[in-house]
C-alpha cells in the first residue's frame, strides 16, 4: 500500500489561522528533540548552521519527532545544492536556507529543491527516506507538494531585496534573522536596536505584500509579541540550549554558595 507523507510547514501555515510558535533544536540530541517535540509547540527548527548537526544526527532527530504533532524544519548550513539534496533525501520536508540576499540567491535554492527539468535536485528516491524507498506513490512527479522551502533574510541587502526574494516561485515564506541583520547594520549583538527592528519590519511589509508568510527569531517575549502584531506568521521563541543554559544558571544561583568565608566557616563547623 502506498504511504502518505505528513503535510508540510507551508500547509501548516495555510491551515493555522494564527501565528505558529516554535523553538530551535541545537543540541544534536534525538532525545532532546523528542522532549521538545512533545511540549505542545507548533514547530521545531533543527539547525545545521550553528549547531553540531550532521546528516546522521538530523536523520535521528527527524525520526524521533515523527511521532509527535509538531512540524520539523531543517535549517541547512548553506544553500548548497549537494547539502540540500542530502537533507531532502533524509526525509526533511521543510527547509530553511540562510543568508539569502537577492533574487538570484532565492532562485538558486528553489532550483536545488526541484527535480529536473525545473531544477537541479539529484534523483535517488529509490535509495532515500524522502520517498520511503519508493513507497510514496508518484513521489518524483509530486515532490513539490511534499517539500516546502523557506529562505532567511539577514542582511541589509536582503532587506532591500525582500520583495523580489518573496516573489520567486517556489519560495514558500521568508524568515527574518535579527542577529545577523544587526551585525550587517553595524550594531552587533543588538537584535532589538530600533534600526534593526525597523529594517525587519520593512522586510515584513515587503514579504507580506508579495503574498507570502513571514517569520522571525525573537527570544524576548515582548519582541516576539511586537513582531506578531506586525504580521509575523511564525516565530521562534526559544532554543533548547538557551533553556538549558539559563535553567542551570538559575539552579547555580539558588543553591551554590560562592562566598569563601561562608564556605570556610561551614568546613570548620564539621
Amino acid at each position: 500500500m502506498p504511504l502518505r507523507l505528513t503535510p508540510t510547514f507551508r500547509d501548516a501555515l495555510t491551515d493555522a489561522g494564527r501565528p505558529l510558535a516554535g523553538m530551535w533544536v541545537c543540541t544534536g540530541s534525538p532525545l532532546v528533540a523528542e522532549i521538545c517535540a512533545g511540549a505542545g509547540l507548533d514547530w521545531l527548527l533543527i539547525d545545521m548552521e550553528h549547531s553540531p548537526n550532521g546528516l546522521e544526527s538530523v536523520l535521528a532527530q527527524l525520526q524521533a519527532v515523527a511521532a509527535y504533532p509538531v512540524t520539523p524544519v531543517v535549517r541547512v548550513p548553506i544553500g548548497d545544492v549537494v547539502t540540500i539534496k542530502q537533507v531532502l533525501d533524509l526525509g526533511a520536508q521543510n527547509l530553511l536556507v540562510p543568508m539569502v540576499s537577492s533574487r538570484a540567491d532565492a532562485e538558486a535554492v528553489v532550483a536545488a529543491v526541484r527535480y529536473p527539468p525545473r531544477g537541479t535536485r539529484g534523483v535517488g528516491s529509490a535509495l532515500a527516506r524522502s520517498a520511503r524507498w519508493n513507497r510514496v506513490d508518484r513521489y518524483l512527479q509530486d515532490a513539490d507538494a511534499h517539500v516546502s522551502l523557506f529562505v532567511q533574510i539577514e542582511t541589509t541587502a536582503g532587506v532591500d531585496a525582500a520583495a523580489e526574494i518573496a516573489a520567486v516561485d517556489g519560495v514558500d515564506g521568508v524568515f527574518v534573522g535579527p542577529s545577523d541583520l544587526a551585525a550587517s547594520m553595524g550594531v552587533l549583538g543588538q537584535q532589538t536596536h530600533p534600526d534593526v527592528v525597523a529594517a525587519a519590519r520593512r522586510a515584513f511589509d515587503a514579504v507580506r505584500a508579495a503574498g507570502k508568510p513571514v517569520g522571525v527569531n525573537a527570544f524576548d517575549p515582548a519582541a516576539a509579541d511586537a513582531y506578531v502584531e506586525a504580521g509575523a506568521a511564525f516565530v521562534l521563541v526559544g532554543a533548547d540550549v538557551a533553556l538549558l543554559a539559563r535553567g542551570s544558571e538559575a539552579l547555580a544561583a539558588r543553591f551554590v554558595r560562592t562566598d569563601r568565608s561562608d564556605a570556610a566557616g561551614e568546613r570548620q563547623s564539621y
